[in-house]
This record gives C-alpha cells, structure tokens and sequence, in this order.
C-alpha cells in the first residue's frame, strides 16, 4: 500500500565497502559463529523457499491462490520452528496465528502479509510467477516476481534467521507472536478480527512490540527508519442512472445526451468538490483532527531533508516541479504531515480502439484518502459521505474496500532503538523519519488497547512494489549493499538486539 519508496530519494551517502562487508555486522557474543556458518550453509535452502512461495500467486483483489498462500504461510511458520500455528478465519481472506515459546524472558511480535499486487505479465521482462534469478546490472544476482520485496523476500529472510539458529542448536533469543493476514494489498479490512480474537490478543498482550520485516537499504547503502505511517482510505464513488434518478438506466446511444442528464458528468461535478483549485481536500470536516507535527517532528524532518536529494526525487518520480511549486523542504513537510484525496482510477462507458458513440448510464472512481493523526478511517467515510450529500450527491454511492487509521511509535521505543543499534554497528547512519507517506495496518498494534511500538526491521535491497520486474538483491555486487546472506544475518542480530534492549 505504499507510494514510491523512501528510499529511491535519499541522497548518497559515503559507506566504504570494507563497512559492509557481512562479517562486520556480527554481534561480537560468543557462540554466533555457528549461526553464521549456517546462514551460509543454508543460502540456497533459503532461497528455493523463496521461490515457491513467490511462485504461489496469492492476489486478494482476484481472489486468486488465497487458500493456497495461506496453506503455505503456515507450513513456513510451522517449519520455522513456530509450535503452535492457527488458520484463523474472518469475513475475508483468512489469517494466521502463530507462537514460538523458546522460553526467554521477552516476547516480540511479528506482522507478516501472504498476499500480493495484481500483475500484468505483459509489462515483465522476466515473469511475475517464475521468480528468476536473473543478473541486474549495478546490483548482481537478483530474485525478479510478485512479492519479492513486498513482503515476501524480507518475510522469507527473516524466516531463514530462524532456521539458521535453531539449525546451529540454538533458542531463539525472544519469544514470537507471529499475526499474518491476507489482504494487506486491499486495504485489511479484516485484519481487526484477526488482532482482535481473544487467543490472539492475549498473546500480543507479552509482547514489548512489534514490527515488520523489511529490505531497507538503498543502492548507496542507506536505511531510514521510520515513526508511523499514515492511515489510508480506499473506495469507490459511482453515480449510476438507476440510484441518482437522472439519466439512463443502461447504456444509450449518445445523441440522447441532448435530452438525458450524464451520470458520468454528474460524478466528475461530485469529484471536483472533493478538491479545491489547487487539488488539496476540500471535504467538509475532513482534516479537522489533523494533529499539527511537533517541534521534534519538524527537527528530525530539518536533519533528513538535508540529507536527501531534491533532484533524485524529482527524477524517480517523472516530474519537474512539486505542488503549490514549494521549494524542497516545504514538499516534505506536506509529503508526511498533510492528509490527501487522490484519484486512482476513473471509468466509465467505452474504453477501447476508436470511438463509441453511447451514453454511459454509470460511472465509477476510484479513490483513496490518506490519513494523518489525528484523523480516523471511520471519521473519513464519515465527512465525505455528509460532504456529498450536503452538496446535493447523496446519490453517488460511497464503497470503502479497505483502510485503517495512521499510526506512531516513539523514537525512544525499544523496537527503535534495536533497529537503530544494529544498522550503527553496520556502520551505517540510518536517518529516522517521522512518517512513511504510504501505509500499512500498525494502527492496530499502536491503538487501543494493544497501545505496542511497531516498526519495520531488516538490511538487503530491493524494489519495484506494485510494480513490473520487482525484484530483491540475493547476491549482491554492490558493496554498499547486503545480499541474502546479509539479510538474514541482520535478522539475527535484531532478534539478539531485542532481547537485550531496555
């Protein structure tokens, strides 16, 4: 559910390559050699784990391979060493429940997803459900398919972390509440049910936090982390002939345009109420909780903008200039701290070759609002539904798909803190970031009555979520990069971190 990452803007930043090297990430704790030999032992294990579950599709927004993802997402778990895994069933795509006692004194929540994006194969170079290895120039070996980075490559390195310490006769040094859904991509509009069964939530209830594994450097080596993401909104507004009234109830020839009224012109008259002349929420009621950002906020944001690169950004994006025509700073600070309404998709009558000359007697938009604290999913739904029926389009049909609230985690929180740690000791400077503008379901780990820090952990690279040939590093001839085996190796060095922060 995120917009382009981070991590494709943020500046250069000198990392040798001696810095990188795997060995230098290691916690210097007697007896961890034999967790790195088996890292090494067990790459292509790891890898060819990696492959069939990317070779699995699991698309919640078809309906296509969910039970078989979710099938495989517990034989994974159960063949991670977690002992107690649990199908659990909801109004949707089902998720899954999953414990690891190794009888430490701290427990620590994970968050997985098993679905993915649709993908179109004609826009691949090397197929979505092959997951090639294939070498990438700049980069080296890379795995290319749905879900290599997003979530499924880091997911399954984090998994091979745990092989490799049991594998090398080793406890696992915290306790794991695993919770995995399978609608992530469309919004989790059923995760609540997931988090919120008794079992489940007992469970979280031990745990100091939670977070999400991820593939966080950049191609020059960088990782930001961040304190929440913003709440999203998705939806669909559609005006149709039968519900306004006005109009045809089936598609006609257009000629009649001269004597019926448009519900395609009649949507478009609703959307354009939802901005104002320069494209920012004109929603009644809206942002009215916005939580303006915080003197430390605006701080960290002081010290990260100056570390990334305006004209890197506008590069990876396609554009020239950024709204309102606000200099660099200013952009960020809308980037992260300003809710928006945007457009995703806009249909209506014939789309096809050539023209259609017909009236079309529905029409629909796609949208999706994304949310800052402290604004709610139910609150959103809420404005806009008065906004267009105060405005006299009380007709036009509100559909949510998906969303939830933002999310926050302190700074100061031991999931921070870890992660901060073990990117420090890999001679990294990571830069900590108030707000992903994209978002993910954290909110229900950091609300009530859970109120647990989360974040997101984990080396390696790769990229293209959402998009054609996404792709994850496995061996990397990038010294500013780590492959696989540095990937899981900064699992287990996060996991030994936990259980030792205060």
């Amino acid at each position: 559910m995120s917009p382009l990452s981070r991590r494709d803007f943020l500046n250069a930043t000198a990392v040798s390559a001696a810095a990188l090297a795997f060995p230098q990430i290691l916690r210097s704790d007697d007896g961890l050699d034999a967790i790195q030999a088996e890292i090494v032992k067990r790459h292509a294990e790891g890898i060819a784990r990696l492959q069939e579950w990317v070779r699995q599709p699991s698309i919640a927004a078809e309906n296509r391979g969910m039970a078989e993802g979710c099938e495989l997402m517990m034989r994974f778990a159960r063949e991670a060493g977690f002992q107690q895994v649990t199908r659990v069933p909801t109004d949707g795509q089902p998720g899954v429940f999953a414990t690891l006692d190794a009888g430490a004194a701290r427990t620590v929540g994970l968050y997985f997803m098993y679905d993915v994006k649709q993908v179109d194969p004609a826009e691949w170079s090397s197929p979505p459900w092959a997951a090639a290895l294939v070498d990438k120039p700049g980069f080296g070996k890379v795995l290319v398919g749905r879900g290599a980075v997003n979530q499924k490559g880091p997911e399954a390195a984090f998994l091979a972390a745990l092989h490799a310490i049991h594998g090398a006769g080793r406890k696992c040094p915290v306790n794991l509440v695993l919770v995995a859904e399978g609608e992530e991509e469309i919004g989790s509009p059923h995760f609540r049910q997931v988090v919120r069964r008794p079992e489940v939530a007992a469970a979280l209830k031990r745990c100091t936090s939670v977070f999400m594994p991820a593939a966080s450097q950049d191609p020059d080596g960088t990782v930001t982390v961040s304190l929440g993401a913003k709440g999203v909104v998705e939806l669909e507004l559609v005006a149709s002939g039968e519900k306004w009234g006005r109009g045809p109830k089936k598609d006609v020839h257009s000629s009649n345009r001269a004597r019926l009224d448009s519900p395609a012109f009649h949507l478009v008259q609703a959307l354009a109420t939802l901005v104002n002349a320069d494209g920012d929420p004109a929603i009644d009621g809206f942002a009215d909780a916005v939580r303006p950002p915080s003197a430390a906020q605006r701080a960290m944001l002081d010290a990260a903008g100056q570390r990334l690169s305006e004209d890197t950004a506008k590069r990876l994006l396609s554009a020239d200039r950024w709204a309102h025509d606000l200099p660099w700073r200013a952009s960020l600070d809308r980037f992260l701290f300003t809710p928006t309404v945007n457009i995703e998709g806009l249909v209506a009558g014939y789309t096809g070759p050539g023209g259609k000359t017909v009236l079309p007697h529905r029409a629909v938009a796609k949208l999706d609002l994304r949310l800052v604290p402290d604004m709610t999913y139910e609150g959103a739904v809420a404005a806009l539904k008065a906004h267009l029926q105060k405005r006299g389009f009380g007709d036009v049909e509100v559909n949510p798909s998906g969303g939830y609230d933002p999310t926050s985690t302190d700074a100061d929180a031991p999931v921070i803190r870890a992660a901060m740690s073990v990117y420090r000791r890999a001679h990294l400077d990571p830069i900590l970031w108030p707000r992903n503008a994209g978002s993910y379901p954290g909110y229900v780990f950091t609300a009530e009555p859970l109120k647990l820090p989360a974040g997101h952990f984990g080396l390696g690279h790769g990229s293209g979520a959402h998009a054609p040939d996404e792709y994850l590093v496995i061996e990397s001839s990038n010294p500013k990069v780590m492959g696989w085996d540095g990937a899981v190796r900064s699992f287990v060095d996060y996991l030994y971190e936990l259980a030792t922060v205060a």
